[in-house]
């Protein structure tokens, strides 16, 4: 992650981020609830006030808590939100689960936009790419390029620290929240996404989110989980108590599960 740049440079990549905002009529951001979305629908709103609208797309692979508290922080904000469906576990593409999944996601929720855009007199779609991503290997940009969706953050110069930074001084809530992919990324290469394994993923992570943990992934392998649990957390998970109180077993949450540290450098594929 790249330091925070100076007050001054941060100030003036804030201004052109409002520049190019500005030169939208009416924008649809695709929002997620995540920090980068989130800040840039919520500078959007503060540009473009009612002449914007974040669309959050619902399907299997978002958690509900995700969703939930991504329409929170819409209503927090009076950020005009709307949620459409997308159907992406409906691509056998998709649900192969190979290293473009990503694509088959994003070109579902680009197409869905499009029509909603179409639909409703708005101008453009934007997305909450920064300039840290351009380095990774993002299938789904490629979707967004073919789409022709907009990029501010990115066009801007914002890198995912900075983001966080402005955020914070606006006394966004989330400025520091967790990074967190689709349940879908939980799940190794070419095990097939279903909604069965989807739904232990989230079970999983509900209940550590329910016992106070804040930075963690439940990975999916077929007849075990794996818990990875960030490293400043990972004391108090491996205290007696916790391990008392960790996820029940059910017909959703097989027993046979590890537990290793979290990596910041291991991706969400």
């Amino acid at each position: 992650m790249k330091i925070v740049n100076t007050v001054a440079i941060l100030d003036q990549k804030a201004e052109r981020l409002r520049q190019i905002l500005a030169g939208r009529a009416r924008l649809i951001v695709a929002y997620s609830g995540g920090v980068d979305s989130a800040f840039l629908a919520w500078m959007a709103h503060q540009v473009l006030g009612g002449q914007m609208r974040a669309v959050i797309a619902d399907s299997a692979s978002l958690a509900r808590t995700h969703l939930e508290d991504a329409l929170a922080f819409a209503r927090e904000h009076e950020i005009p939100v709307e949620v459409v469906e997308t159907q992406e576990l409906e691509n056998p593409a998709y649900i192969r689960n190979d290293a473009m999944r990503c694509f088959y996601c994003k070109d579902e929720l680009f197409t869905v936009l499009e029509r909603y855009r179409e639909a409703r007199g708005f101008d453009a779609i934007a997305y909450g790419i920064n300039a840290d991503d351009e380095g990774d290997f993002r299938p789904g940009q490629q979707a967004a390029r073919q789409h022709h969706v907009l990029a501010p953050l990115l066009e801007a110069g914002l890198n995912k620290a900075e983001i966080r930074e402005l955020a914070r001084q606006a006394d966004l809530r989330l400025w520091d929240k967790p990074a967190s992919a689709c349940l879908s990324s939980r799940m190794e290469y070419g095990r097939a996404v279903t909604p069965e394994a989807l739904r232990i993923i989230e079970r999983g992570e509900d209940a550590l989110r329910a016992l106070g943990f804040r930075q963690f992934r439940v990975r999916h392998h077929g007849e075990i989980v794996r818990i990875e649990i960030a490293r400043d957390e990972l004391p108090r998970a491996l205290t007696p108590r916790w391990l008392v109180s960790s996820p029940p077993c059910s017909k959703d949450w097989d027993s046979n599960s590890s537990l290793s540290t979290w990596r910041d450098s291991a991706p969400d594929r």
